[in-house]
Parts: C-alpha cells; sequence; structure tokens
C-alpha cells in the first residue's frame, strides 16, 4: 500500500507541539520541583538523548516493541532513551564509580516510547526524577517517597494519594499460592498491572488450585488501606520473602510517620511496577483531577549490576507533561511585556531603557516607529483587563522626536 506524503503542518502521532504558554507553565514546573529536590541534596545530570539498545535499551526493560531503535552509520543499534533510570544507572557504573555513596542525583529530561497511532497515548513526554544510589535501607526508600511528595506540592498538585506496594510480597505470596506455574503467576501479574481484576478472578478460578490457594490470592486484592495492610499480609502468607518484604514495608511507612507524610499514602499491595526491574518497594502517584499516575518510583537493586555495577538503587520520576495538562491547581500568572518604541533619532535612549528594565528583570520587547501613525497606544491596565481587551503589553514607553513626551 503506497503512503501518502504528510502535509507540511502534520507531525507524527504520538508527538505534539507546545505553544508558549504551555512551555512558560512547563518550565516552571520544571523549575521548581528540580529547585525542591536540590533543597534535599539532589545534584542534576543530563544524559544523551540516543543510547546504545545492547547497553541502556536492553537494560531499561522497556519491551522491545516500545523502543525507538535506529541504525548509526557503523550499523550499530541505537534506541531514543525510553526511561531515565537505565541511562543513569550506566553513569553511575562509569563516570561517577569512584564518587562515594550514596549518590543523589536528579534529572529532567525527554523520553520516547514507539506506541500503537490508534492508542491515543504519546511518543514522547517528559519526566522530572530522582535515583538515590548506594542505599538499601527502609530510610532511603522513604525518603524517595517523601520526596516524591514534596516535588508534587511544588509542581502545584494539590490533592494526590501515594500507593505504595512491593515486588517481594507478590513473589512470595505467588511462589506460595501458585508454585512450579511461572506462566499463571505472570498471567495474574499482568491482571494486576492492568488492574483487571475480574480477569484476575477469572483466571484464578480456571486454574487447578486447592481452595485454600485460591483463598490467598482472593485475599490480596483486599490488601488496600492503612498501616493495618501489614498485619494483614502477615497473617495471609507465611512465605518468608513475603514476610520479609512486609516488614521492611512496615519499617518504611514508620519512617513516613516521623516525615509527617503518612495522611498521603496508602499500601496497596496489588500494585505491580511497570517495569521488571523493580526489586522492591514500589509506589505511584495519583492526581485526584486525573485518573492515571502523575509519579512512579521504586527499588531496583539488580539494575547497576547489567553495568558491572552491584549497588542498590531507588528512585522515581514525575510524569511532568501528565500534570502539565491535567493539574488545575497552579497557577497560571500571564506577565505582558513593557514596549518601548523609538524612532532613529533616540534609538540608543530607548534601547538603553530596554536594557535597564531587563536588568530589573521585567520582560522587555522593542519597535522603531518611523512616525505618529507608527505609535501604539499607552494602556495601563491590570494584566487581566488588557488581556480581556485583546491587549498586548503591560506599559509602554516612548522614545521619539516627533512627540513632545513620552511614558
Amino acid at each position: 500500500m503506497k503512503m501518502s506524503k504528510p502535509k507540511g503542518f502534520e507531525k507524527p502521532a504520538g508527538v505534539r507541539d507546545y505553544l508558549p504558554r504551555a512551555v512558560k507553565k512547563l518550565r516552571k514546573i520544571e523549575h521548581d520541583v528540580l529547585h525542591c529536590m536540590s533543597r534535599w541534596g539532589y545534584q542534576q545530570m543530563i544524559t544523551p538523548t540516543l543510547e546504545y539498545y545492547d547497553t541502556v535499551g536492553v537494560a531499561s526493560s522497556t519491551s522491545d516493541q516500545k523502543l525507538y531503535k535506529l541504525l548509526n552509520n557503523r550499523g550499530q543499534a541505537l534506541v531514543l532513551r525510553s526511561e531515565m533510570t537505565a541511562p543513569v544507572a550506566r553513569v553511575v557504573s562509569s563516570l561517577l564509580k569512584d564518587e562515594p555513596l550514596p549518590l543523589r542525583l536528579s534529572y529532567h529530561a525527554n523520553v520516547f516510547r514507539a506506541i500503537e497511532e490508534e492508542a491515543g497515548r504519546e511518543a514522547e513526554f517528559f519526566q522530572t526524577g530522582v535515583e538515590l544510589v548506594g542505599d538499601d535501607s527502609p530510610e532511603a526508600d522513604a525518603e524517595v517517597v517523601a520526596l516524591a511528595i514534596a516535588s508534587l506540592q511544588a509542581a502545584g498538585v494539590k490533592s494526590f494519594k501515594i500507593a505504595m506496594g512491593h515486588v517481594g510480597f507478590l513473589d512470595g505470596l505467588f511462589q506460595e499460592a501458585v508454585p512450579n506455574l511461572p506462566e499463571a503467576q505472570e498471567e495474574l501479574k499482568s491482571h494486576l498491572l492492568g488492574r483487571d481484576y475480574v480477569a484476575f478472578r477469572d483466571t484464578l478460578r480456571r486454574l487447578d488450585l486447592t481452595d485454600a490457594q485460591k483463598n490467598e490470592l482472593y485475599g490480596l486484592l483486599r490488601l488496600r488501606g492503612g498501616k493495618e495492610i501489614c498485619g494483614q499480609a502477615l497473617e495471609l502468607s507465611s512465605h518468608p520473602l513475603a514476610r520479609a518484604s512486609i516488614e521492611h514495608l512496615c519499617k518504611v511507612w514508620e519512617v513516613l510517620v516521623s516525615y509527617g507524610v503518612s495522611e498521603h499514602v496508602l499500601i496497596d499491595l496489588t500494585m505491580v511496577g511497570d517495569f521488571s526491574y523493580y526489586t522492591g518497594m514500589t509506589f505511584e502517584g495519583y492526581a485526584s483531577e486525573l485518573g492515571f499516575p502523575v509519579c512512579s518510583g521504586g527499588r531496583y537493586d539488580n539494575l547497576l549490576q547489567q553495568f558491572g555495577r552491584a549497588v542498590p538503587s531507588t528512585g522515581f520520576s514525575l510524569k511532568t507533561n501528565r500534570i502539565l495538562d491535567g493539574v488545575t491547581g497552579m497557577p497560571e500568572e500571564e506577565e505582558l511585556p513593557v514596549l518601548i518604541q523609538y524612532d532613529a533619532q533616540r534609538r540608543t535612549e530607548g534601547l538603553a531603557e530596554a536594557a535597564r528594565l531587563r536588568s530589573e528583570g521585567h520582560m522587555v520587547v522593542t519597535r522603531l516607529a518611523a512616525g505618529p501613525e507608527d505609535l501604539k497606544t499607552v494602556k495601563r491596565l491590570d494584566p487581566e483587563r488588557v488581556l480581556a481587551d485583546g491587549g498586548q503589553y503591560g506599559e509602554i514607553y516612548t522614545f521619539v522626536s516627533f512627540v513632545s513626551e513620552h511614558g
């Protein structure tokens, strides 16, 4: 089938243009969140948009179908980065290998994932996040959850909940309840990942399990709530991995109570991290205005081994453009520029005034007026009224020789 040539104004599916007002809001979110992260001791780093497929591409755990692949002029397979944790792991294992641990690193970047065109999802989006490398304690896990809460607040998200689970609990529970059935375990996990509890129950009914095994897995669906869920989970499973995971999660909860942020957190042991490299605590943040996560994270203690450095790590990322699109809590401030208009005789004077105002932090535009008919009328109205009237400028300063006075 012959493909039609795209029109000049068309762009590929899943990518978008950000107009000035949206960019201003996006940059404010980015700036405020990175500033918040820096106050917690996280230093910003930048990694390349392009990575090798055989290193970062494979380590990212993004499925091959979702990777944008291309070849360089040597025939080597490259990928557009699909997330930021694997690139950071590469840098930590090489350029930062001699730095003392723990490392606290932050980033803001665009990432790319190939999507079905009819799915309506984004192929390019923005993430702002952190990685805490070299600390496997409950304190470290609690720190990144508490920082995620502070970062959401810095981004202007007013109402949200963090759902926190543990990969080890699910692994232990499935090993106990569905032993030697790896395909059934993966099917059940995929239903949990998609929040399809009807399909989860249907799969359980179809499996050849004892009533005790089925009841144990049905009980999993009730494990959502506060600190009391830890006790209920310990009663549900006697598997050593499941119990050790819950005990770790209980300690994380205790630290979050000390941070004073536990009101924002609930324990959800049905939650499955969407990347296979997660090994411990995982979490997702949901804004009340939106039906999908605005942040996600967790522990990934085995990822750095793929780059030759066995170091435990934990972290999270905000889905910055989702916050931009869907969260209304952040006020939008519209700053109108000052206009400096001048004629050729007083150009130097006008441009000097423009430089002075810019040095004070004002936004200034300039224009040459050839005669009285080119002059813009002074409008000294508040910004909301100027916008409503279609005005472009907050104030106008006139430097011309053909009028006797200027504003």
